[in-house]
C-alpha cells in the first residue's frame, strides 16, 4: 500500500465517522445501512427524506470517481480495469443469481442480527454495546468462513 491509498483509506474512514456522529448527533440514529434502507423502502414519514439523502450520499461518491475517472482503488468501472491499471475490485467473481442470492442472504442476516456492519461494528463497538461486539465478531468470523470456503471450491484464491 502507498501513501496515497492510506491517506484515500483515512480520509474515507474519517467521514464514515464524522457522517455516522453527526447522524446521531442531530437526528439521534445510528447509522446502520441495512436499516436505514428498509426504512427508506417500507416506512413513510417524516424519516424518509433523511434516509433517501444518505443513500443518495452513499452511492454519490463512487458514481462521482467514475465519473471523473479518478482511480482511488476502490471503485472498478465496467471490466474492472480503470485509465491507470487494474482496479483493486475487479470483475464479480459469480453470476447475476449468484449476487442476488448472496444479498437477500445478507438482508435476512442482518434482519436475524438486528443489524449489520455499520450499525454493530461502527457505531455499536464506538458505543462499547457488548451485544454490538458480539454480532461484530460473528460477521468477521463469517466473513474469514465464507472467503475460505469459496476459495477451497472455486480452487485457488487470494
Amino acid at each position: 500500500m502507498d501513501l496515497s491509498s492510506a491517506l484515500h483509506g483515512l480520509l474515507g474512514g474519517g467521514l464514515i465517522g464524522l457522517a455516522a456522529t453527526l447522524l446521531m448527533g442531530l437526528l439521534g440514529r445510528i447509522a446502520g445501512i441495512s436499516g436505514i434502507l428498509s426504512g427508506a423502502l417500507f416506512e413513510r414519514g417524516s424519516d424518509r427524506g433523511w434516509r433517501l439523502a444518505f443513500l443518495l450520499g452513499l452511492v454519490s461518491g463512487p458514481a462521482l470517481l467514475l465519473l471523473l475517472g479518478l482511480d482511488w482503488g476502490n471503485v472498478a468501472p465496467r471490466g474492472g480495469v480503470t485509465a491507470l491499471g487494474s482496479a483493486v475490485i475487479g470483475a464479480p467473481l459469480a453470476g447475476t443469481p449468484t449476487m442476488l442470492l448472496a444479498g437477500l442472504l445478507v438482508g435476512l442476516g442482518t434482519g436475524l442480527g438486528s443489524g449489520c456492519t455499520s450499525g454493530h461494528g461502527v457505531c455499536g463497538l464506538a458505543r462499547l454495546s457488548p451485544r454490538s461486539l458480539a454480532a461484530t465478531l460473528v460477521f468477521l468470523l463469517m466473513a474469514m468462513l465464507t472467503v475460505f470456503s469459496v476459495n477451497q471450491l472455486v480452487g485457488g484464491g487470494a
